[in-house]
């Protein structure tokens, strides 16, 4: 009697197993909703980045192979618009201009905002209100920041205004209207505002550095620099292609900066595929044209981010 009750209350606590001695559901499984209710609660997410991203974009990569001014009726002229765009010099110009933006910025950016993080990892007492002073910046609107800067360098600005106070007053100069440096004083204001961003992933980058290596590194007799080169660096290689990555994605698609301190001029000498888009598109009434240096653009941008990310993330098990 004991021991049949003793196998009933076995049976109802003691999970059953099988013969490899795995546990097996007592109860089996009703499938229904309830096993695919994280997909009915993901899926308005998934339909709005489906209808903004993609079907947004296929619709724009649609109007790149026609003639549409963006009202009324529109005729499919096939690659016509990709041939005009590579016979135009003004094109050719936007692409060089914002392949040279795009990668000036990001060499640029990335060295200070590395200095800026190795600086403040771990060594002033005030590091963590200076971290917050460089990276406010990055907070605040590129257009605000651009009509800032466009005070600054103005022929009358703060910086003409140093110089001539040096005795310097030759080299003064409206540098915004220069069509020489009109594009040094884009980039200028492009790697003030993203130095700041850059500094931040390396500073989380730097904190996964074990300090225990570093001390052992010391202790055998390695310098800052061999320390930087074969400890710091190596281990913050996921950082270093999150922050290039994003910096280059953000300066093939400058707008906001141009707009502000030059419109593109003088002579189209900051003119950029992003510009080119907006006038092409909403100013001149060329919405087909528009739409096919769009698709250039993010061509462009597909491409360069695929090849960085895979120089500089290196192996998987590195990263």
């Amino acid at each position: 009697m004991t021991a049949t009750l003793n196998s009933e209350t076995e049976a109802l606590i003691v999970p059953k197993r099988d013969r490899r001695g795995r546990r097996r559901d007592t109860a089996p499984r009703r499938p229904g909703l309830l096993k695919f209710g994280y997909w009915w609660w993901a899926l308005p997410g998934i339909l709005l980045v489906l209808a903004i991203h993609y079907v947004a974009t296929a619709i724009g990569g649609f109007f790149a192979f026609t003639d549409w001014s963006g009202i009324g009726d529109f005729t499919w002229i096939g690659l016509d618009n990709f041939i005009a765009i590579f016979e135009d010099p003004t094109q050719i110009g936007a692409v060089v201009n914002t392949l040279f933006l795009a990668f000036a910025s990001v060499i640029l950016s990335n060295i200070a905002g590395l200095a800026l993080a190795l600086g403040l990892n771990r060594g002033p007492k005030t590091r963590y209100a200076l971290r917050v002073l460089f990276f406010m910046p990055v907070v605040l609107s590129p257009l605000a920041v651009s009509y800032v800067w466009k005070f600054i360098f103005d022929y009358n600005g703060p910086i003409n205004g140093v110089l001539r106070a040096m005795g310097l007053g030759e080299f003064a100069k409206a540098w915004v209207a220069d069509p020489t440096w009109a594009i040094w004083t884009v980039l200028i204001v492009i790697v003030w505002q993203n130095t700041g961003f850059a500094m931040v992933i390396y500073m989380a980058g730097l904190a996964a550095v074990p300090v225990e290596i570093e001390e052992a590194a010391a202790i055998d007799g390695a310098g800052l620099r061999q320390r930087f080169w074969h400890v710091t660096f190596p281990s913050i290689r996921p950082a270093v292609a999150i922050a290039t990555t994003l910096g280059l994605v953000n300066g093939l698609r400058v707008f906001d900066q141009i707009m502000a301190l030059t419109g593109g001029g003088p002579a189209g000498a900051t003119e950029t595929l992003a510009t080119q888009v907006y006038k092409e598109s909403f100013a001149l009434g060329n919405f087909g044209y528009g739409a096919a240096l769009a698709l250039v653009l993010t061509l462009i941008i597909l491409v360069f981010a695929v090849v960085q990310q895979r120089v500089t993330s290196g192996r998987p098990e590195e990263a």
